[in-house]
C-alpha cells in the first residue's frame, strides 16, 4: 500500500505530538542510574573504622586542632531544635543555616543516621525535606528574613551530599524538585538573585546555586549543559582586571567575599586552571588571613567569604593550599569562644557551622570537594 506524502506528513506530526506528550509525563529529572551506595571504606559504611588518612595531614591538623573542632561540634549539636532546625532570632528555623549545620556534621564523617552525629544529620535532612514545596521545589523555612534563594542553594547542596552518600529515594525526590527550580529560575545573563524568578542576578546568590547543581550532578541528578554554560559565561563576565569579581555584572568592584565565591564557582563548573583562576587566586592571596582579630578580609561577610576561599584553595592545591589553610585555621581557632562557638552577626549557629566546615576540609569527607 502506498501512503501519499501529505498523509505521511500528518502521521509523522501526530507521532511527534504523541512522543512529546509521553515524555512530558515522565519526571523531568528522572535518572536511570542506580542510587549511589556508600563506599566500603567510607564512614557511612563502617562507623567503627574510619580511615586515618582521611583525617588530613599532620601539617593540616596539628595537635590540639581536633579537640577544638570537637568542642565546636558539640556546641552546635546542642543548638539543634526538636524538629531538626537550626537558627535563632531573625534567622530562626532557617533552612540555609540548618543545611550548613548539617554540612558541618557531614564534614566530620557522619551521615544520615550513621556516625557520631548521624542523628543530627537525619533530623536536619527531615527538616529540610519538610521545607521543600512539592509544587514549586523551593526550599524555604517558615521564617525567611532575606531572599530565599540563599537558603535554597545551601539546602539543595546539603540534600545532594546526603543523597550522594546514602542513595535515599525520598531525598532524591526532593532534590530533583529543588534542582528543577534552580534550572528554571536562571536569568538571561546566566545567574540567580534573591527571589526564585529569572530576573536579575548577583554573584553571591549564583555561587550557592552552582554548588547545588554540581553536587546534584555528582550524585547522578541530570543538569542541563546549557545551564552550566550560561553560568560560566556569567561568572567570567563578572571578573575584573585585578582578578577580583563584581557583585553584579553592572559593577560593584572587587571584594574578597564575592571574589572567593567567583573563583570557587568557576572551579565547581569544571574550570580548574587558566587565566581566570590564576588571577582570582592571586587576588585572594592579598587577603591572606592574619593572626590579629581585624586583618585584611575581615568584614561583615567574613565567614561567608572564607567558606568559599578555603574551597577555592583546596581545589587549587599545591603551594597555594599550603599557604592558605594554616593561616585561616589558626585565625579561626583564635576566634573560637570559650563555649566552643564562633560568634557571628547573623547567628552563632551560622558562624559556628561555617567555621567547622572550613576547619574540617582536610577530612575530605564532603563529596563536593572532589574534582
Amino acid at each position: 500500500m502506498t501512503i501519499r506524502k501529505p498523509l505521511l506528513n500528518l502521521f509523522l506530526i501526530a507521532l511527534a505530538i504523541l512522543a512529546v506528550t509521553l515524555l512530558a509525563d515522565r519526571p523531568q529529572w528522572a535518572d536511570d542510574r542506580p542510587a549511589p551506595a556508600a563506599p566500603a571504606d567510607s564512614p557511612a559504611a563502617d562507623d567503627d573504622s574510619r580511615p586515618l588518612e582521611n583525617r588530613g595531614a599532620a601539617w593540616e591538623l596539628p595537635p590540639g586542632t581536633q579537640e577544638k573542632v570537637s568542642k565546636g561540634l558539640e556546641w552546635l549539636k546542642a543548638q539543634q531544635q526538636p524538629d531538626g532546625a537550626f537558627g535563632t532570632g531573625p534567622y530562626g528555623k532557617h533552612a540555609g543555616i540548618s543545611a550548613l549545620a548539617g554540612l558541618a556534621f557531614l564534614a566530620e564523617g557522619s551521615t544520615y543516621d550513621r556516625g557520631q552525629y548521624g542523628e543530627q544529620v537525619k533530623k536536619v535532612t527531615q527538616f529540610i525535606m519538610q521545607c521543600t514545596s512539592d509544587s514549586t521545589g523551593l526550599i524555604a523555612s517558615p521564617q525567611v528574613s532575606h531572599g530565599p534563594m540563599y537558603g535554597h542553594g545551601f539546602a539543595a547542596l546539603f540534600l545532594a551530599e546526603v543523597y550522594g552518600m546514602t542513595g535515599r529515594v525520598e531525598v532524591r525526590d526532593k532534590l530533583r524538585l529543588a534542582i528543577r527550580l534552580i534550572v528554571n529560575t536562571q536569568n538571561d545573563q546566566g545567574g540567580w538573585r534573591y527571589m526564585p524568578v529569572p530576573q536579575d542576578a548577583d554573584l553571591s546568590v549564583t555561587i550557592c546555586q552552582i554548588m547545588a547543581l554540581r553536587a546534584a550532578r555528582n550524585a547522578g541528578i541530570k543538569v542541563p549543559k546549557k545551564t552550566i554554560d550560561k553560568a560560566i559565561e556569567y561568572v567570567k563576565k563578572s571578573q575584573n582586571g585585578d582578578g577580583g569579581f563584581n557583585y553584579t555584572m553592572t559593577g560593584g568592584g572587587s571584594a574578597f567575599p564575592r571574589s572567593a565565591a567567583g573563583v570557587a564557582a568557576l572551579q565547581y563548573m569544571g574550570i580548574y586552571s587558566g587565566k581566570e583562576i590564576d588571577k582570582g587566586i592571586g587576588y585572594l592571596l592579598k587577603s591572606l588571613p592574619s593572626a590579629g582579630p581585624r586583618g585584611v578580609g575581615y568584614d561583615g561577610h567574613f565567614f561567608y567569604g572564607h567558606y568559599y576561599a578555603v574551597q577555592a584553595f583546596f581545589l587549587r592545591g599545591g603551594e597555594d593550599w599550603h599557604k592558605w589553610f594554616p593561616a585561616i585555621r589558626d585565625t579561626l581557632l583564635k576566634m573560637q569562644a570559650s563555649d566552643g562557638s564562633w560568634p557571628s552577626s547573623v547567628s552563632n549557629e551560622y558562624g559556628t557551622a561555617l567555621a567547622l566546615i572550613i576547619l574540617q576540609v582536610p577530612n575530605r569527607y564532603l563529596p563536593i570537594l572532589e574534582r
